[in-house]
């Protein structure tokens, strides 16, 4: 069991999340005997795919903070893999809105510049956070900026995909799920860094000073850089 967890770390784990990825949206196009529809299937597919990867991401490590298991451990180590497959998941479904436009020639003209802002800004965010991801862009951006860059774009992220179940609810009841759970993890996201800080403030107040260092390293694993 431990040799099968460990060889699903990195970029095995991305591998594998893509290949996913890939392999549901071929069969969601492949079993709509239209193709348009096919394509239809595959963006919506992608588009909750993308959104339970970015929901793991965003709450990994106030789960590690608030319920503290091998598998909340894991998810903050495996985080910057999670995030590249949500961003592989999102190229992927932005590929499909773009073929699927092309076949549906009703689609493009419907769509005003106002109805793409949220997800061209989003887009952008995660070219950004993706590519910050790798050492060298890091390195260039700096760490202030980096943390700037991927704090700010996680909670915009989460923003757009609120707004974006919530402006269909009207369409479909069935938009209040998601809706739920975008406002679930914000509120786990915050009640972690709030207990985080709890913690923090108490080992301040009660620990020897050469004990600060060892809860710095222990509550740092669990801190959110993003």
């Amino acid at each position: 069991m431990n040799n099968q967890s460990t060889s699903l770390r990195g970029w095995k784990l991305f591998g594998l999340i893509a290949a996913l990825v890939v392999a549901m949206s071929a069969t969601a196009i492949a079993i709509q005997p239209d193709l348009v529809e096919g394509l239809r299937s595959a963006v919506r597919a992608t588009a909750r795919s993308s959104f339970v990867l970015f929901l793991c991401a965003f709450t990994a490590s106030a789960f590690a903070v608030l319920v503290p298991s091998p598998l909340s451990k894991a998810l903050v180590r495996e985080r910057r893999f999670i995030g590249l497959a949500f961003a592989f998941s999102h190229l992927v479904h932005a590929v499909l809105i773009y073929a699927y436009g092309q076949l549906n020639t009703e689609f493009w003209p419907a769509r005003t510049v106002v109805n793409n802002i949220p997800g061209t800004t989003g887009y952008v965010l995660i070219l950004l956070m993706a590519l910050t991801s790798f050492k060298g862009p890091a390195r260039l951006l700096g760490p202030k900026a980096w943390k700037t860059l991927h704090v700010t774009g996680m909670w915009i992220i989460a923003a757009v995909f609120a707004f974006s179940n919530f402006k269909r609810i009207p369409m479909s009841a069935w938009y209040v799920l998601p809706f739920g759970l975008i406002c679930g993890a914000v509120a786990i996201r915050l009640v972690g860094k709030l207990a985080v800080a709890n913690k923090r403030s108490q080992a301040d107040v009660t620990a020897p000073s050469g004990q600060h260092r060892l809860m710095d390293r222990t509550y740092g694993q669990c801190r959110d850089r993003h």
